[in-house]
């Protein structure tokens, strides 16, 4: 049954140039297949270069998985980037029972043509194109002949193309673009000022202006040299923008857009939102902590994300939870264990766009003069495009860290008085002047700051800034200016300023000097969103730094009374056993056939120290909140020195974990910190064993000081000390050992061993795969929710199981495939150096009648089964230089999983 609402398709308006197009395979299907685990389905690839006409060749991959027909998606790449920069997303989906296709856009990657931003025959015509090649699949689910069930996915340049194709192609079905343009000519020249720096990324990034259809690049020149872009330059990014087709966008559509973002800033998301909407399609809309100029751009969450969404308006499953109309990512200051970002949620059941809940704050000063100086120099410096990544400077801002620079007497600026109290500016805040200029033109850069009770430390919230060009302004005009969409909390008795500054490092000024007279024409108004409710971070103050398991282990001892042993095992041949997992399996939220955990079964023994290995996604932080008791498994048992696991379960009390780094109070001393720890579990104090955990994590003399004066290294060995404490029979430590230096990790390393000599257990999860081969015992590989292999380090990394093929010169895929479907290769993975070539297990050796078993002789460690694969890689015409055992745990790790960490 067809659930789905025909509302939200819209007429089939296709052009019909796109429907008439055929789309020529130029090139065969090279095939691979990414090894799975057991019940996993297997991702095929197939790369296909296909001719779009006029001399123009794309290239493709498509990713399957499974049988059957089902949904399709188009994942589309960044500006400057190809179809490989979306390949693990693409493999993920295909996973989860969708036909993916990605491609390199005209001018990226292996395809030809020129760069078009986006065109409408160029770049939208070659997705509609794509998509009658998806018509044709049998894999793929069609609506009706020709019209498959089909969604679009990407960031930046490739959420445009989602948009733009939505709007040509009336075959899309659900899109999900982030951190994009609605209106290029908007973000590229907002209010008529020239972004500069921006667009000249753009060029260079595109590889220069040769690589540009010609009208851009001429485009391109004119604005560049007089500094103020022309209608004509503005209309030919308009033809090429989302915007232009925006009355024809009818589709479910979950827009993610970066708070820090100079390039495309909020606002463009928000006018894509409003118009969407008004076309009566569903539109969800989700503020990201990053952008364009760096910050944290939530990666996993996003991607979940845009899986639900998918889910509901592909798959149609109603239960797909999509999650709320409106979402924005808060920073709630710096973890004190790792100086990593603490991100929240604040949600909203409906979108309150940039204007919601608006409040007057009233700023001082009066009229003010300053100058526009010759040539626009020196400018002030605000955001610096192009210094992204995790260290970008807009996410300073959000630490507190003022990096802005405006110089005196090239700026005015007004003053609200110290709030009374706390204010939540999340929109955009708008403001009247009026503008007087010596010029006929002027040309100003609105900013608010957030400033300090002293008066001196000001922050640029995500160092944005307002561009304005002020026409005819000899005479004096009044203007109100939108300022930069902000989501930012200003605390009690701090200050807002206002600065109006005449120059800015990222947009074009005029070059003839000036002077600029303004003026104050009413208070600053601020949007709150009265309507958003954040996620719980304020708790007590001795809650927020209690990790869960322990919270679970005061609640177990309140109900069942003093700890150990108070109850009969459930199965005493386990009751020495601290560890036995057996057909353990979990579900996604909302999924009848998708797991994060499935069939997992093994068993750990006293003082082993076990490492939980796996690449993301691997189910390893989902097995071990079901193994503290956190969540309850769909199936199958986990036991602890025979006691089946559940919340609240007496046995919990043997069981110790350091699962995201304890947080301390600063002020109190390392002992402090533990004892204030202890007391609050409500345990007797002699059950802390406190002396003995702190002699294994080797504090020392520290323990008498602040925590403040910790280092890193020193945080993490009290976090493990406090996981100690009671000495439970069974610790957990997951990623112990990150953020430490290589001395830390040494010191980590010999805790862990340390703790486990005395007969206990120690499970840790890392993916420092070296110091896991250093410090622990034994194994546990998963991949996609299963085990691969378990057993002890050695065994796992093999005594010629995996085998190191060097080769003389480099091989095509189809050749490695042909190693990989050898008789007794189980696979061949490409690594530094050459092949990493696990065989299947070899049966136990014969024995001689002295019981000794029988070795083949083969000299510098090559086997039997060895010198055989030697054979038939010759025969294969394989350029061998060396072959031998391979015994270190990373490259085994990566023959194990196939190669896809």
């Amino acid at each position: 049954m067809d659930l789905r609402l025909p509302a939200w398709r819209g007429p089939r308006r296709w052009a019909a140039t796109a429907a008439a197009a055929a789309v020529v395979v130029l090139a065969g299907t090279g095939v691979w297949t990414a090894v799975a685990s057991d019940d996993a389905p297997q991702v095929h690839r197939a790369d296909r270069v296909m001719a779009m006409g006029g001399g123009v060749k794309v290239d493709t991959s498509y990713f399957t998985a499974g049988s059957g027909r089902r949904p399709a998606v188009l994942l589309g790449h960044g500006f400057g980037g190809s179809k490989d920069d979306v390949r693990q997303q693409a493999e993920d989906l295909a996973r989860d029972g969708y036909a993916v296709m990605t491609w390199s856009a005209r001018g990226f990657g292996k395809s030809t043509g020129k760069i078009g931003l986006n065109d409408p025959e160029g770049e939208v015509a070659d997705v509609s194109r794509l998509i009658d090649w998806l018509a044709k699949r049998p894999e793929v689910q069609l609506d009706k002949s020709g019209d498959p069930r089909v969604g679009l996915a990407g960031a930046s340049y490739g959420g445009a193309i989602s948009l733009l194709a939505a709007g040509y192609d009336q075959r899309v079905d659900a899109i999900a673009p982030a951190i994009t343009y609605w209106n290029l000519a908007d973000a590229l020249f907002p209010n008529g000022v020239f972004k500069k720096l921006w667009a000249g990324i753009f060029l260079n990034t595109g590889g220069g202006c040769d690589k540009f259809e010609d009208q851009l690049c001429t485009m391109y020149d004119r604005v560049a040299e007089s500094g103020t872009p022309d209608a004509q330059a503005v209309n030919l990014l308009q033809e090429r923008s989302p915007s232009a087709v925006g009355e024809r966008i009818k589709v479910p559509t979950l827009l993610m857009q970066g708070q820090t973002d100079s390039l495309f800033p909020l606002g463009q998301a928000d006018a894509a939102a409003k118009a969407i909407r008004a076309n009566g399609a569903p539109v969800d809309v989700d503020w990201i902590a990053g952008g364009h100029d760096g910050g944290d751009m939530e990666a996993d969450r996003v991607n979940a994300r845009v899986r639900a969404w998918f889910d509901r308006y592909l798959k149609d499953e109603a239960g797909a939870d999509t999650g709320p109309a409106f979402r924005v990512t808060r920073t709630g200051g710096i973890d004190s264990t790792d100086g990593a970002a603490q991100l929240r949620g604040a949600s909203a059941d409906t979108y309150p766009g940039l204007e919601g809940g608006r409040r007057t704050v009233a700023l001082s000063g009066g009229e003010q003069e300053f100058a526009n100086p010759a040539g626009a120099n020196p400018p002030a410096v605000s955001a610096l495009p192009g210094l992204g990544g995790a260290g970008g400077l807009s996410q300073l801002s959000s630490f507190g860290v003022g990096v802005s620079l405006d110089f005196p007497g090239q700026f005015a600026q007004f003053e609200s008085r110290p709030l009374p109290d706390g204010l939540w500016i999340t929109g955009s805040p708008t403001v009247t002047v009026h503008v007087k200029s010596s010029t006929d033109d002027a040309v100003l850069f609105g900013k608010v700051y957030d400033v300090g009770p002293d008066g001196r430390q000001q922050v640029l919230p995500s160092q944005l800034v307002a561009p304005v060009r002020v026409e005819d302004a000899k005479e004096g005009k009044d203007v109100t200016l939108t300022l930069p969409a902000i989501d930012r909390e200003i605390e009690q008795g701090h200050r807002l300023r206002l600065v109006l500054a005449s120059t800015d490092l990222g947009y074009a000024s005029p070059v003839t000097p000036a002077t600029y007279t303004v003026s104050l024409k009413g208070g600053l108004n601020v949007p709150t969103a009265p309507g958003l409710s954040t996620a719980a971070a304020s708790l007590p103050s001795w809650v927020w730094w209690l990790p869960a398991v322990s919270a679970l282990v005061a609640l177990a001892l309140l109900v069942t009374g003093r700890r150990r042993g108070t109850a009969t095992p459930a199965d005493t041949e386990l009751a020495d056993v601290p560890l036995q997992i057996t057909g353990l399996s979990k579900r996604y939220a909302g999924s009848t056939d998708r797991y994060a955990v499935r069939d997992l079964s093994f068993r750990v023994e006293k003082g082993q120290v076990l490492g939980l290995l796996g690449p993301n996604g691997a189910g390893k932080t989902t097995t071990l909140r079901m193994l503290m008791g956190l969540i309850k498994p769909d199936g199958g048992e986990i036991r602890v020195f025979g006691h089946a696991i559940r919340p609240g379960a007496p046995v919990l009390s043997r069981v110790g974990a350091f699962v995201e780094g304890a947080g301390f109070l600063p002020h109190l001393s390392g002992r402090e910190n533990l004892e204030l720890y202890w007391q609050a579990t409500g345990r007797p104090p002699e059950d802390a064993h406190l002396d003995e955990a702190l002699e294994i994590a080797g504090l020392g003399d520290a323990l008498s000081r602040a925590v403040r004066t910790y280092s890193q290294g020193m945080r993490q060995r009290l976090a493990i000390a406090q996981a100690m404490l009671g000495l439970p029979d069974l610790l957990i430590l997951d990623e112990p050992t990150n953020g430490l230096d290589p001395p830390q990790i040494r010191e980590m390393r010999e805790v862990m061993i340390r703790y486990a000599a005395g007969g206990r257990t120690v499970i840790v999860s890392s993916h420092l795969l070296a110091e896991v081969e250093q410090s622990c015992t034994h194994l546990v590989v998963m991949d996609r929710g299963r085990l691969v292999q378990a057993g002890p380090v050695g065994e796992i990394i093999g005594a010629g199981d995996t085998l190191l093929v060097g080769l003389a010169a480099d091989i095509p895929d189809p050749l490695v495939e042909k190693v990989a479907a050898l008789p007794d290769v189980e696979s061949a993975v490409r690594t530094e150096g050459g092949l990493l070539v696990r065989l299947t297990p070899a049966a136990a050796p014969t024995e001689t009648a002295s019981g000794a078993p029988v070795s083949d002789g083969a000299p510098g460690g090559v086997t039997e089964r060895s010198a055989s694969l030697l054979v038939e890689l010759v025969r294969l015409e394989v350029p061998v230089a060396s072959l031998g055992a391979h015994r270190r745990l990373e490259d085994a790790f990566l023959t194990l999983i196939g190669g896809s960490a």
